[in-house]
């Protein structure tokens, strides 16, 4: 979360941080910091150890890069922090992707309304005019967090929520019919199920068509470049859950060689009782048949079977979709936390900046 309202910003200092060029000084620095707004924005929720933090930090990502800004106070603690992801150049898709960047970070409670915010919002719309981006795009969920975008211009352009289920309340019986009637002879559908991996080569044939259900996700007024799944993605992802420990599933209802219904999820060692449902779709031309229970149900199955210690699934939906959140609902998915997508402009970012005052812009450490 940042601050509102800047004020002496004076004792503070602006570094870049370097997951690969960082020293040991430093990244003990980080991860006490990390750790410390971890713990603020999401209390009671498990840590990984700091050797993942670290080698999460330094993985290569194929199509992202992310410029890393800290601000420090006078004792060389990190006050705050900002996390900037752009489509690399060279990358498929990069003039869709050229006008955005991503932003995480936040501010610790103890210095927010310091000045710090305005440091971090400077160098954001620092990097946007040096390489030409229009849009910064914030997903918040803190009260604090939502105000202050709100404040600083940021229009709430898509909402969502992380709803969770205890696999303890699962009907079975209801399970077993949603299973059964996707499964269903008059439908003329095939089964494909992948539990651990993927074969790349079937995942380069599931490319375009899981990204086109993907794309059909509702994202209300957000702008952005088109959504895809992409092997490099996956490839990526695979060699960390290969060092980390974990597994992806794919559950496929096919019509032919078309992609009728799938179901996605995963689970890591460093969670271990809990699954991540991702991706849940239906062809337009499948909807109203009970696919999407038939292979939310198979899913269910399938994690139970190879984890048995698993005893939450977790979930992301979006709050403008309704049939989604109802058979969740059935399945006894509450939610969790609510989440706001933003957008803010350069111009809009250059009139709040104006307000501030110059001093907040500091020298780079």
């Amino acid at each position: 979360m940042l601050e509102t309202r800047a004020a002496d910003a004076q004792q503070f200092s602006i570094s870049v941080f370097d997951p690969q060029q960082a020293s040991a000084q430093e990244w003990s620095k980080f991860l006490v910091y990390w750790r410390l707004r971890n713990e603020e924005d999401f209390p009671g929720e498990p840590v990984p150890s700091d050797a993942h933090i670290e080698q999460n930090m330094r993985q290569h990502i194929p199509l992202f890069a992310v410029h890393r800004i800290q601000v420090r106070d006078a004792e060389g603690d990190i006050a705050g922090n900002l996390n900037m992801g752009v489509r690399r150049e060279g990358t498929p898709d990069y003039e869709a992707h050229a006008p955005f960047v991503n932003i995480t970070g936040g501010v610790r409670q103890l210095r927010r309304r310091q000045g710090v915010g305005s440091l971090l919002l400077r160098e954001l719309l620092a990097l946007m005019d040096a390489q030409g981006k229009t849009t910064a795009t914030f997903n918040v969920h803190l009260p604090e967090s939502h105000a202050f975008l709100a404040a600083i211009g940021a229009l709430e352009k898509h909402r969502s929520m992380e709803n969770r289920m205890a696999f303890a309340g699962l009907d079975d019986g209801a399970l077993a019919r949603w299973r059964a009637e996707a499964l269903a002879p008059g439908h003329g559908l095939r089964l494909e199920i992948h539990a651990g991996r993927v074969p790349f080569e079937r995942l380069a044939t599931l490319m375009a068509p899981l990204s086109a259900l993907l794309e059909d996700a509702p994202t209300t007024g957000l702008s952005r470049p088109p959504m895809r799944f992409e092997l490099e993605d996956f490839r990526a992802w695979y060699a960390e859950i290969d060092r980390r420990g974990g597994e992806h599933f794919l559950v496929l209802l096919l019509d032919g060689d078309e992609v009728a219904a799938v179901c996605d999820a995963s689970w890591n060692q460093l969670y271990p009782d809990r699954m991540f449902q991702r991706l849940t779709g239906v062809a337009r031309n499948w909807r109203g048949k009970g696919l999407a229970k038939g292979v939310k149900a198979l899913m269910l199955q399938l994690v139970r079977e190879r984890h048995p210690e698993v005893v939450m699934a977790v979930t992301q939906n979006a709050e403008v979709n309704a049939p989604m959140l109802a058979i969740n609902r059935q399945l006894g998915f509450v939610p969790h936390r609510h989440d706001g997508a933003y957008q803010i402009g350069t111009e809009s970012l250059r009139a709040f900046l104006s307000t501030r005052s110059p001093a907040s812009r500091e020298a780079r450490a």
